[in-house]
């Protein structure tokens, strides 16, 4: 599969651009990308994926392959070859404005803006709903693992649980965007330059004839990093062995059993071995509210290793990401787009977001307003990140995501941090907007009665 590949969208995009271009449609058009409601128990996203859409932007083409396989389908068999040859020339020329990787986003508002030639911002719309989506999905699952950890380290041990090799590097990454410590993905780490994490795997202890021997040869082997896995058969004899044989691993892990009180026995057996600095890793089908129970029932446990719940998060595996045209120029005009089916408003413009604080510094409310707006004390959250197809915002590492999605955690106000309960943080539309939403719905009513 060609990483950038033009067919990497669905059928629909291809023949609404080979209807535009052989009915003349020569327009300029403006698309947002957003969510309308949060998914279940959810307060917030975290924007992520940017990355790689701007990567696919700047290089996305089709090959003579990929056009001598639309030239044949059934579909296109009246199109004309000026079509392909037009595909055979592609390329992405638009402008788009986006938020940031790590930005808090509510429903409604726009993650991306792309304002492009009609046909080049309609075919590359599957792509960027998938990357964004995905992406986001997976960072804001892992910022509510993070919150539910209180301070201690998350790693992502999702990778053998994504739905692919892609799906892996991908979620490792939005994991730590998210404000995962690290992944288990060793891709991941040399990619995206995150930290990566291993101990060793019941198989180990078990291809031993003792479990003892086990321990040693591991320590043997790593002396220094050595985090052994204690729950193959028993975890209070295995603990009591290694405390035993005199030699001190860097930590211990729990991966199943009651993993609340053995950890709280461990940590005493090995304080009392002299080994405080020894840290107790939990594993195991854990999510943040697994995590959060564990907590409050006093679980002595310094990081956890979290996998399922990531890469493939069951309480909301997908997120309704959408793209929807906000406004068309053609031959001079600007034609304002909206969509009024019920309960699947959209509204028109091209918009900005505004993020308010109140003097605490806490995040207050955001306003979606048109992008001329002023900001009225409010910070604005899309920035132009391409222009005529070319990136003019610099690539950023995934730790300064992180941090950005860390301090912008820290400045919402605790109500919608908190695991288990939903809260409604306020949204706001302009009052410009919201007459412009009138407009064009008074205008639409018009040309339908003609």
């Amino acid at each position: 599969m060609r990483e950038h590949s033009g067919l990497l969208t669905d059928l629909y995009e291809l023949t609404m651009a080979a209807g535009y271009f052989e009915t003349r449609f020569d327009a300029r058009a403006t698309f947002e990308l957003f969510v309308r409601h949060l998914p279940p128990r959810r307060n917030y996203l975290v924007a992520a994926g940017l990355e790689q859409a701007l990567e696919f932007l700047e290089n996305v083409d089709f090959s003579p392959e990929e056009i001598g396989f639309l030239r044949q389908h059934l579909l296109f068999s009246h199109i004309h070859d000026a079509f392909f040859d037009y595909l055979a020339k592609f390329r992405f020329t638009g402008d788009v404005w986006a938020m940031p990787e790590g930005t808090l986003v509510f429903p409604g508002e726009p993650v991306m803006r792309v304002t492009a030639p009609i046909i080049e911002a309609q075919i590359l719309e599957t792509y960027l709903l998938a990357t964004l989506s995905y992406q986001t999905m997976i960072a804001s699952k892992a910022a509510r693992i993070v919150t539910a950890a209180q301070g201690r380290q998350v790693v992502d041990f999702s990778a053998r649980r994504a739905h692919g090799g892609p799906a892996s590097l991908l979620s490792a990454r939005a994991s730590a965007i998210g404000g995962c410590g690290g992944t288990s993905n060793t891709l991941a780490g040399q990619q995206f330059g995150i930290g990566i994490y291993g101990t060793q795997a019941h198989s180990w202890v078990m291809a031993h004839e003792d479990e003892g021997e086990a321990f040693g040869h591991f320590l043997d082997a790593f002396p220094e990093g050595a985090v052994l896995l204690v729950d193959t058969y028993d975890v209070r004899n295995a603990v009591k062995r290694i405390i035993a044989m005199g030699r001190k691993p860097a930590g211990i892990r729990l991966d199943s059993g009651d993993i609340g009180g053995d950890s709280r026995w461990a940590r005493r057996e090995l304080d009392r071995a002299g080994w405080k600095d020894v840290k107790v890793f939990a594993s195991g089908d854990l999510d943040e509210y697994k995590i959060a129970e564990l907590l409050r029932g006093g679980a002595a446990i310094d990081a956890f290793g979290v996998g399922t719940a990531l890469g493939t998060p069951g309480d909301a595996p997908h997120m309704n990401l959408i793209y929807k045209l906000t406004q068309v120029e053609r031959g001079g005009k600007i034609r304002e787009a909206a969509k009024f089916s019920h309960a699947k408003v959209t509204y028109p413009g091209r918009k900005q977001v505004f993020r308010y604080r109140n003097p605490a510094g806490e995040y207050q409310s955001d306003r979606i307003a048109l992008e001329d707006e002023p900001p009225n004390g409010g910070e604005p959250l899309l920035v132009q990140v391409m222009r005529g197809g070319r990136r003019v915002a610099p690539a950023e590492s995934v730790g300064a995501l992180r941090d950005r999605c860390t301090s912008s955690l820290a400045r919402l106000p605790k109500r919608y941090r908190q695991i288990g309960r939903t809260a409604v943080y306020p949204v706001h539309y302009s009052k410009r907007l919201q007459a412009l939403l009138e407009e064009v719905r008074k205008r639409v009513r018009r040309f339908a009665v003609k």
